[in-house]
């Protein structure tokens, strides 16, 4: 480590190689290892003032507290459900994340889920790729005139919002931790109020003790008729097996989700491969996996954000 160094820095799982470029041109020592676990990790990290994460490595207070030199804690992308935030700046680490990254792929990703349930054109194309014509079966709904909730109005929230505007729809924003950001076309209100009006509800919201399960059967059943559901935030959010009865019985009238509550398939139990065939089975679902974020200017983009955050916070705390 030269006399310039600013500490060593470990870069786990998979990131755009500007990140350690960018930390390495400012003076930090990197070691970037994509393939590792959380008990690796543990052994190492004492050597470490910066630890960067995505989206498999917990930093959980035993990893912490075995961080002694920790300055900075990292995530490429937006949720900070896997650092012990609180837990983390009581012992002084400061924790930066990279929203701004891919908040324009994940507003995009949210349109096209919602154009593709109003137009059914998942259906569609499946059926039509099986050899049947089915026309006018398929006749869909325009997404002008229609009102859209938008439930969390940060960086996807507020993207989300912009997308939509060329589309004539009106839009109504809601926020727990902001207020005073409405703006031509789009109107700052109250939960109730969306659950009076809206016809579309895109959620945008972060993944926490009180957002785990939010969105459950008493949370649908506010809703004055039925809405197309879109989620893009963390699957956590809703209480899967309600959405899919609220999908099934009516109450909703199509679902979009890009995120679901166990995201590995291979430890899916039988009520879970349950849950997950019901929702292909539906005809007025889309559902992907976990890819609104995924894109390759995103991937950039995150990395390069958090290295600026990386920097001017060292270069800020000399």
């Amino acid at each position: 480590m030269n006399g310039n160094a600013k500490g060593k820095v470990l870069i786990t799982e998979v990131v755009h190689p500007v990140l350690q470029t960018e930390l390495s041109n400012a003076g930090f020592e990197c070691l970037h290892l994509e393939k590792t676990t959380y008990s690796e990790v543990l052994q190492i990290i004492d050597r470490y003032c910066g630890l960067v994460v995505r989206s498999k490595i917990k930093v959980d207070r035993q990893l912490i507290d075995k961080g002694k030199q920790l300055r900075f804690i990292g995530r490429t992308g937006s949720g900070m459900e896997l650092i012990d935030v609180e837990y983390a700046t009581q012992k002084g680490i400061t924790c930066l994340n990279s929203p701004e990254g891919n908040c324009n792929s994940v507003a995009e990703h949210a349109t096209g889920m919602l154009l593709c349930l109003l137009h059914n054109v998942v259906k569609a194309d499946a059926e039509l790729r099986h050899c049947q014509w089915k026309r006018v079966e398929n006749t869909g709904f325009e997404l002008m005139g229609k009102t859209v909730g938008i439930i969390g109005y940060g960086n996807t929230g507020s993207a989300f919002a912009r997308r939509l505007k060329s589309f004539g729809v009106k839009i109504l924003a809601y926020d727990k931790y902001k207020s005073g950001f409405g703006s031509r076309g789009i109107t700052e209100t109250t939960l109730n109020t969306i659950f009076e009006h809206a016809d579309v509800v895109s959620l945008h919201v972060p993944l926490t003790p009180q957002t785990r399960h939010w969105v459950n059967s008493y949370f649908i059943a506010q809703f004055k008729k039925p809405v197309y559901l879109i989620n893009t935030s963390r699957g956590e959010v809703l209480n899967t097996p309600h959405v899919i009865e609220a999908l099934y019985n009516g109450k909703l009238r199509g679902v979009a989700l890009d995120v679901f509550e166990n995201e590995d398939l291979a430890t899916y139990t039988a009520a879970e491969h349950n849950w997950l065939e019901q929702l292909c089975r539906h005809p007025k679902t889309v559902i992907t996996p976990h890819i609104a974020g995924v894109t390759h200017e995103a991937t950039y983009k995150m990395a390069a954000i958090l290295a600026k955050k990386i920097i001017h916070h060292a270069t800020s705390n000399l």
